[in-house]
């Protein structure tokens, strides 16, 4: 009798504690997210993304986890209960911190940390999305130098790490710039990719999802109709890449994408996300998009920012709720 009401405590507790994480369907989750840069933007993602004709659904947020975050995890959890609440999936990139004016290379240790510190998270959703660092097709990214083998090796450790944990982590590579020429400071995407790949022929089998940052260049204002490499619709080119090299079909997030606010995008800025929503992003691979940035006024993106200084929305953000409304209403129809 007393093994019997131990294992019915047992489950009750199981039960208790998986209750607390939702499962998610493709159906039930919108396309288009955003990208924030600390868990304290949340309030402001929900404007953003929460409608009338959306509020029931699930969104996509990317934040970055620095180490300092370490260090926080009340505001991590309450980040995180949140978004339950608000239903709110978040894709989390690890990053570093800064050493000089790079992001420090991380060590084995500083990642087996940060998987313990996510292990005692209660998550929101099922997958547990985790980026593997950033653009590192840029020294400034990756301690100052280029180091395609150093980054492979990085990548295969924290992907093995997170799936011997029995937590349904999802991995995603860093995103390349797709723009980014070979030089001193940068090197170009295809050929970091290829270089990572003649290190170790086997590491894209080790990641769940791709992971591209597909910006209308030139100067991230360009036509969403134009084609190539640095446009839009660079994450195809990934993905064929990757299909011609590994012989997979990956689903993609853009974890990264969107415009420059000036003078000669702001009167197309409704029909660029309008005819990205229709005819790019609605592409069969792509799980989800996660425009840059929510909010980055003042500072270097202001140009890219949905909330002006004094956190009033901006003309990016009236045109990515109406493209989003329009097409609901399409639908309805």
């Amino acid at each position: 009798m007393k093994f019997c009401k131990f294992l019915l405590s047992f489950s009750l507790l199981i039960l208790i504690l998986f209750s607390k994480v939702s499962s998610v369907r493709a159906a039930d989750t919108e396309l288009l997210g955003i990208h924030i840069l600390a868990p304290h933007d949340l309030e402001y993602a929900l404007n953003l993304l929460k409608t009338d004709s959306n509020k029931d659904k699930w969104h996509y947020v990317t934040v970055p986890f620095v180490y300092g975050d370490l260090e926080k995890f009340d505001n991590w959890q309450s980040f995180f209960d949140h978004c339950r609440k608000n239903k709110i999936i978040p894709i989390v990139r690890l990053a570093t911190a800064m050493e000089g004016d790079s992001w420090a290379i991380p060590n084995r240790r500083q990642i087996v940390q940060a998987f313990e510190f996510f292990n005692q998270l209660s998550w929101p959703s099922d997958e547990r999305l985790i980026i593997v660092y950033n653009e590192v097709n840029h020294s400034k990214e990756w301690g100052g130098i280029i180091d395609p083998i150093g980054y492979t090796q990085t990548l295969e450790f924290v992907a093995n790490w997170a799936h011997t944990e029995a937590a349904n982590y999802k991995v995603l590579p860093a995103a390349m710039d797709l723009a980014a020429p070979n030089s001193r400071e940068t090197m170009e995407a295809f050929n970091y990719l290829s270089q990572m790949l003649t290190a170790n022929p086997w590491i894209f089998d080790h990641i769940d999802y791709w992971n591209s940052h597909s910006y209308p260049n030139p100067a991230f204002s360009a036509s969403p109709s134009r084609t190539g490499q640095n446009s839009l619709r660079g994450f195809e080119y990934e993905l064929r890449f990757l299909k011609d090299r590994t012989g997979r079909d990956y689903l993609v997030f853009i974890t990264e994408t969107g415009w420059v606010d000036n003078r000669y995008t702001r009167p197309w800025l409704l029909s660029y996300y309008t005819y990205a929503l229709q005819h790019i992003w609605s592409h069969p691979q792509v799980k989800g998009v996660t425009p840059f940035l929510l909010r980055g006024a003042p500072g270097p993106f202001k140009s890219f920012s949905f909330f002006d200084e004094s956190n009033n929305p901006t003309q990016m953000f009236r045109a990515f709720q109406e493209s989003v409304k329009g097409l609901s209403t399409e639908g309805e129809e």
